[in-house]
């Protein structure tokens, strides 16, 4: 049996109905932005495999240090113990982390750092023995499919079955132009009661949200009303953050900064499962105490994996880096004259762009999942490029590395699939 056989036999993929889906693409091979396929096709990875590989799959600068870790330490246990790749991992993102971060939590992935995030909230105010219970999220949020998670987030397309098992939150709209006041109103009056533990939001571009965008002055008026009334700010740049918005981190623009950032996809350039949550010294300090009960009592087994740490130290040389850097505002740049260009065209609705992340919403009407989403699919894979489409929105987040002319047959490719629909 070829390896697509062999795969149905016991694999069960996520976000799959496999009565539907049975079959999936065996890819053997990555390099650089493409993937490759067992039949040899390549393919340009237009989503640096869902944000996480934005220095290129085998970046040679990584594997090699991940290589040289490798035989000196793989796993140790983080309880107790200590090692470098942490404590060097600590000390250069915390350089380039939004001002006040100073404790650094480990988890395994962008849920568990959400988990992680909104326990911390909730028991900072049990430590000093204020009663508040409620946390305020945005409307149409992601923040992950663990339970504190699932809570959090708004979609219903992945929560739908367990809604009635999740906690209770406060919901608000995503701030407008047009209903500023109201959602200033509305924010204002939950926080009032001063029972709000937490407001958490993901800093400008909600991912699974079709890529939506909104405004950053909005958002800090968002934060002035939550830091006035004591309320933790918890930002979720899973997606946004390691330089996708032409920052290091969505939340440095704006003036009001979280108390707790959840940190994980392209935190390891993409080659193993790590998440951080880092927090404020006010937070931590909250933790520390000569009561053992006042301590924060979540664990992972793989918590400062040092193969994974060392991954994530790689990483961030290469993000603060001059080529980098510079690639990432050519991406902008191109990413804006492509919106200029395109989005006149008649079956194009909106585009929006920020840092490397550019989308369009197609002025079809069209189901997150259904088939003519899974017609342009499938369309993009035949011309060799890896798009996976949010329903009738296209977006385009790619790995650093990518090349003008890569990126220019990305936007070709997406230009001819208009006609398609």
């Amino acid at each position: 049996m070829n390896l697509a056989e062999r795969d149905k036999a016991h694999l069960w993929h996520p976000l799959t109905q496999h009565k539907l889906k049975p079959n999936h693409l065996p890819i053997v091979k990555a390099k650089g932005v493409t993937l490759y396929d067992d039949e040899g096709k390549e393919y340009i990875d237009g989503i640096a495999s869902w944000y996480t590989c934005m220095y290129g799959h085998c970046n040679a600068y990584i594997t090699s240090k991940i290589k040289a870790q490798l035989n000196e330490l793989d796993q140790v246990v983080f309880s107790g113990f200590t090692h470098k790749p942490a404590i060097e991992l600590s000390e250069k993102l915390i350089a380039i982390l939004p001002s006040k971060q100073n404790k650094l939590f480990f988890s395994d992935n962008g849920s568990t750092a959400v988990d992680v995030a909104i326990k911390m909230a909730l028991q900072y105010f049990f430590n000093k023995k204020e009663k508040r219970t409620r946390i305020i999220a945005l409307e149409e949020a992601f923040h992950g499919d663990t339970f504190g998670a699932m809570s959090v987030s708004g979609l219903s397309i992945y929560n739908g079955p367990f809604e009635s098992f999740l906690l209770t939150i406060d919901r608000i709209r995503v701030p407008t132009e047009h209903n500023s006041k109201t959602v200033f109103t509305h924010f204002k009056n939950l926080v009032a009661t001063g029972e709000v533990a937490a407001f958490i939001y993901e800093p400008l571009v909600q991912g699974a949200n079709s890529m939506r965008m909104y405004d950053a002055n909005l958002l800090n008026e968002l934060l002035a009303i939550a830091k006035k009334h004591n309320v933790i700010a918890i930002a979720d740049e899973v997606m946004t953050g390691f330089g996708k918005t032409a920052k290091h981190f969505a939340s440095e623009y704006m003036f009001h900064q979280p108390d707790i950032i959840c940190m994980a996809k392209s935190l390891t350039a993409g080659v193993a499962p790590m998440a951080l949550t880092s927090c404020t010294q006010k937070i931590y300090e909250a933790f520390y105490d000569d009561a053992i009960t006042k301590g924060f009592f979540h664990g992972h087994t793989y918590s400062a994996n040092p193969l994974a740490c060392t991954a994530a130290i790689a990483g961030i040389d290469l993000l603060v880096s001059k080529d980098i850097q510079e690639r990432i505002s050519e991406i902008s740049t191109k990413h804006l004259a492509f919106e200029r260009y395109i989005k006149n065209h008649h079956k194009v609705r909106s585009t929006r762009c920020l840092g490397v992340i550019f989308a369009l919403d197609l002025n079809i009407k069209m189901d997150r999942y259904g088939f003519l989403r899974d017609k342009l699919f499938n369309y993009f894979m035949e011309e060799g490029v890896f798009l996976r489409p949010l329903g009738n929105t296209i977006y385009v987040l790619p790995p650093f590395v990518i090349t003008n002319t890569e990126l220019d047959r990305i936007y070709n490719v997406i230009e001819n699939a208009l006609e398609l629909v």
